[in-house]
């Protein structure tokens, strides 16, 4: 139980209550109902800083202390100006937008990316589906998607912060004015957690500026879609924020590859699923906006197939005043624009219009096999009723399409390891040595790994120039599976460097080391280390490459579909319940 003191704002009346949480919601509403006159069961609550409804006793823990109280009936015959402006809260959103055009905040925003990182594991993951040379607008949206990986990864999700002084667990306490310094970042809330074990706790506040959250990297969903929305216009994508009334934040961004916007949600790692909080995490959807710095748009169609339930919550402003309110709130953010740019975006707008109808008639099994909410505390989530139906279910696709296994590389990499062992035998090297020896190419192999993807390189070391110049007729095999060559310079030493496409050099090297590891293995459990030792599972020679799968659902973000022919052991499992990925 928590004594909070709110202010309660009616029309031009405010009213100070002094309140403990552990009486509920109803009995709040009861006090309320004294002075004020309207009845409980005609009372709407609405949080000032969240633009939230109090729909149970726990919100009266969370909520901040400004509330605004709105009588039902007033609600339903009066459509106001000042209505209109909290639907869209325009003012705050759009001078967000104009936050992420800033060049301080995207140049401070893409310091903090690994952006090579990115770049080879988008082209990676291209030339595991068969494109090798993937055109400009694919290799974009293979990035958008590993930013969305390493923001998920990179970014924390706060319940209740660790208490500053001593790091363990807090609970919240209340609310507390910001200080100037918080302020400066947007932080006009203040969450207060208390201390178990100290008298320090812990101050949250609730940043509103991005460049701030480039720093801090950690929050919940607003400050999560706030941050993550800046990243992509850091790198040039054209994005919207995504305001849900029923208490969400997301990204949009316009996939030139797919040629229309899609779907981000950074809390959840997930992409393109459009369906997953109506089926996924059970929301009665009703408004879903979405905020750009060239105007805002009515997405809501996007994300329902029950439009027919949707368009009966709509109550807060009629639906042809709607679109005129967002109509003319598009125009002034366009006001200045070319006519040349106006007509590529309002071609766009059309294609959307005519795409968000359309999405409400498909057939498609797209909403099926979508989990609950997987971001915040369990029990936050249980209180939001938004867990789903079936908690251990995987996001995954009801209707997977057919994939290309592009491994050839795998079946080139485990024949070259056969001219090194038949070296060995040959040579009559011991066991023990002939593992000292993989063990060193894995040490070379591991600094060619490390080393940046577009001018990968190694200088073998004076310790291993022997060892190498023994080995180079058959290691040279190795050596071109791996679009790599090894060239000895005037001083001796040995310098192997890219000889192909780079990615294929990316796909290669992660199997290399796997199937080193297997082979050392493997060559130490050998009992007799003989030409007759180079067959399974010492050698794995003569392997099927090439062909097709299909998987019944592929685990975002990775897919199973095409980790079965990586040539990767660590990317195989086997589940004896039978699958849910």
């Amino acid at each position: 139980m928590v004594a909070r003191s709110f202010q309660v704002h009616h029309n031009d009346s405010t009213y100070g209550v002094d309140y403990d949480t552990g009486d509920g919601l109803e009995v709040f509403k009861i006090q309320i109902f004294s002075l004020t006159s309207i009845p409980p069961d005609e009372q709407k609550l609405i949080g000032v800083d969240e633009n939230r409804v109090l729909s149970d006793d726990s919100d009266l823990v969370a909520i901040s202390e400004k509330l605004r109280l709105v009588s039902i009936n007033e609600e339903q015959q009066e459509k106001s100006t000042a209505e209109n402006d909290e639907l869209l809260k325009s003012d705050e959103e759009l001078a967000r937008m104009l936050q992420y055009e800033d060049l301080q905040r995207q140049e401070a925003a893409r310091k903090t990316v690994p952006i090579e990182e990115l770049e080879e594991k988008a082209l990676v993951s291209l030339a595991k589906e068969g494109n090798s040379t993937p055109s400009k607008n694919e290799q974009d949206h293979a990035f958008l998607l590993q930013l969305l990986f390493w923001f998920k990864q990179s970014f924390r999700w706060v319940n209740a912060p660790p208490c500053d002084g001593c790091g363990k667990e807090t609970v919240f306490h209340g609310m507390a004015d910001a200080l100037p310094s918080e302020i400066r970042y947007g932080a006009s809330r203040v969450e207060i957690y208390r201390c178990n074990f100290c008298p320090i706790g812990s101050r949250f506040p609730r940043y509103n500026d991005p460049l701030k959250l480039v720093e801090t990297r950690r929050g919940r969903c607003g400050e999560w879609a706030n941050c993550f929305t800046l990243y992509c216009r850091a790198f040039g994508y054209e994005s919207r924020l995504i305001l849900d009334f029923t208490d969400h934040v997301w990204t949009e961004c316009f996939s030139q590859s797919l040629g229309r916007w899609m779907h981000l949600d950074p809390c959840e790692g997930v992409y393109d699923k459009p369906l997953l909080y109506e089926s996924g995490w059970n929301k009665k959807l009703n408004y879903v906006i979405g905020i750009a710095k060239d105007g805002v748009c009515d997405v809501t169609k996007r994300y329902t197939r029950k439009w027919h339930e949707v368009i009966s919550r709509r109550n807060i402003i009629t639906e042809p005043a709607l679109s005129a309110v967002l109509a003319n709130v598009t125009k002034d953010c366009r006001r200045g624009f070319t006519s040349q740019v106006l007509s590529v975006l309002e071609d766009r707008d059309e294609k959307e219009r005519q795409e968000l109808e359309s999405s409400l008639h498909s057939t498609d099994n797209a909403s099926t096999s979508l989990p609950g909410r997987r971001s915040g505390d369990k029990e936050w989530r249980k209180s939001r009723l938004e867990c789903g139906s079936d908690e251990s279910c995987s996001l995954s696709g009801s209707s997977c399409p057919v994939r290309a296994c592009v491994d050839k590389h795998v079946t080139e990499i485990h024949n070259a390891f056969l001219p090194i062992l038949s070296h060995f035998v040959k040579e009559k090297y011991p066991k023990s040595r002939a593992v000292e020896v993989l063990e060193t190419l894995k040490g070379i192999l591991v600094d060619l790994k490390k080393s940046p993807f577009k001018t990968r390189r190694a200088t073998i070391n004076s310790v291993s120039q022997s060892l190498v110049h023994q080995l180079l007729p058959s290691f040279t095999e190795l050596l071109n599976a791996l679009s790599m060559s090894g060239k000895a310079d005037a001083d001796g030493r040995f310098d192997i460097s890219l000889a192909g496409n780079a990615v294929k050099t990316s796909l290669a090297l992660p199997v290399a080391l796997d199937a080193l590891d297997d082979t050392i293995n493997n060559l130490n459990i050998c009992d007799n280390f003989v030409e007759d030792s180079l067959c399974l599972p010492l050698l794995k020679l003569n392997r099927i490459h090439s062909g097709s799968v299909l998987a019944s659902g592929e685990e975002i973000p990775f897919g199973i579909a095409m980790s079965a022919f990586d040539g990767l052991r660590t990317s195989k499992w086997e589940e004896p319940n039978g699958a849910r990925g």
